[in-house]
């Protein structure tokens, strides 16, 4: 046998067992994936995903398959996809990937491409890179070949959505999957804040207890990570924009700053925002020697990498996914992953019971588009209610947890406009 295909065989062997260890850890999806087997509620459709390639995203790869769908899948970041999972979902799953890891931007936009070659009726998406391609190649007289509808699963995406849609340039509905309470509030908050954490441990192995952790955004995923590093010991400080946010920091008990202060003090920054230049040009002269930089955020815009790599007098690998730059101040700023999403280049990206309500909404908006798609129109919705509901109630169960349920009198005094007895 030759060396690549004894290489070949060891890698899809080991993503199978790791996608075998998630599937475990998904029973949501599990109880969706039993019902979707017997129902085929996506029988013969093609579906299209770009999605970070973890063993999460395989067990919802599986789940679309017994749904009877045709499902294609292409990476959302270059560096997040886990090349043996990839592996295993060709080979032992018969689902089609076309993603690599660390592959090139030209790479990375031909592999959307063959997944928009099979012409989806639904595309999922993590940051809008399907959907936004389909709108360049696209014009309002040729909507024949558009998709019925996508989901899409980050905040960053769901923005760039929302302004589409706001100028009226959306050409077919989007389900926001991320908006769903049961992917904000867990996801975002518990998933991001843990696995930023670990990436960040993963890449540098720092002691975070009595380090000072600048957290750049208080949205959910800001949330979870200053939580993270309050727990490791950390003394937080938060940068942000709304004042609401920043009251809420200030009364969660963390020092709130703006950034050209809060550059002066830190020793790991973390940027969770979704903008650009959240930490930028003018901030990196002052930050101290030795200081950590990493981004939490969809797109690789939130660190002005381009200008730190102009300033700086020169930079080197210091380890795997480590970049250190010698600014000529002699301070050493180090860069992690090329300042892309830390906790999936790296580490592996959420926890599988994290995920597991993520991509149960995900599943059972695929199944909402197939049966409502004719009455949707060029907007982005929320997840319906129900299946927000419906998810939250298949983790409780799936925990062991019950809870009470409503009275027929109690419902009665909820929507009644008397007060009191």
């Amino acid at each position: 046998m030759h060396k690549a295909d004894i290489k070949s065989k060891e890698l899809k062997s080991q993503g199978k067992k790791r996608i075998e260890w998630a599937l475990k850890r998904m029973p949501v999806l599990a109880a969706i994936r039993e019902r979707f087997q017997k129902e085929k509620p996506l029988k013969n459709l093609n579906i299209g995903a770009c999605l970070h390639i973890t063993t999460e995203t395989a067990a919802l790869a599986i789940t679309l398959k017994a749904a009877g769908a045709n499902a294609s899948f292409c990476a959302s970041n270059p560096l997040s996809t886990q090349d043996d999972v990839a592996a295993s979902l060709v080979y032992d799953y018969g689902i089609e990937v076309f993603a690599v890891n660390n592959e090139n931007r030209n790479t990375y936009y031909s592999h959307i491409n063959s997944v928009l070659s099979k012409k989806p009726k639904i595309t999922l998406d993590d940051g809008a890179d399907l959907i936004s391609t389909i709108h360049k190649k696209q014009n309002q007289t040729n909507c024949q070949s558009l998709p019925w509808a996508s989901t899409e699963e980050t905040t960053t995406g769901v923005i760039r959505l929302k302004a589409l849609e706001k100028e009226k340039k959306l050409l077919y509905p989007i389900i926001a999957v991320n908006d769903a309470y049961t992917k904000h509030l867990f996801d975002n908050r518990y998933g991001t804040g843990q696995s930023t954490l670990d990436g960040i441990l993963r890449a540098t192995n720092k002691l975070i207890a009595g380090e000072t952790f600048v957290v750049c955004g208080y949205g959910w995923c800001g949330r979870g990570v200053a939580q993270k590093a309050k727990g490791l010991g950390a003394k937080v400080i938060v940068c942000e924009t709304d004042p609401l946010r920043g009251l809420e920091a200030t009364m969660d008990g963390f020092l709130v700053m703006p950034m050209a202060e809060a550059a002066r003090l830190g020793n790991i920054f973390v940027t969770t925002t979704g903008d650009i230049d959240v930490i930028a040009k003018k901030h990196f002269p002052s930050m101290k020697d030795g200081t950590i930089l990493a981004n939490a955020g969809h797109f690789d815009v939130e660190i002005d990498t381009k200008s730190l790599k102009k300033i700086a007098l020169s930079s080197k690998k210091a380890k795997p996914l480590v970049t250190e730059y010698r600014l000529k101040n002699g301070n050493k700023i180090y860069l992690l992953a090329e300042g892309r999403l830390v906790n999936l280049a790296c580490a592996e990206g959420h926890p599988a019971e994290v995920m597991d309500l993520s991509f149960a909404n995900q599943a059972l908006s695929c199944e909402y588009i197939a049966k409502n798609h004719q009455n949707l129109e060029n907007k982005v919705y929320r997840v319906p209610e129900k299946i927000d509901k419906k998810v939250a109630r298949l983790k409780l169960k799936s925990m062991g947890v019950k809870i009470d349920s409503l009275t027929s009198r109690q419902k009665k005094y909820l929507t009644s406009w008397q007060q009191g007895t």
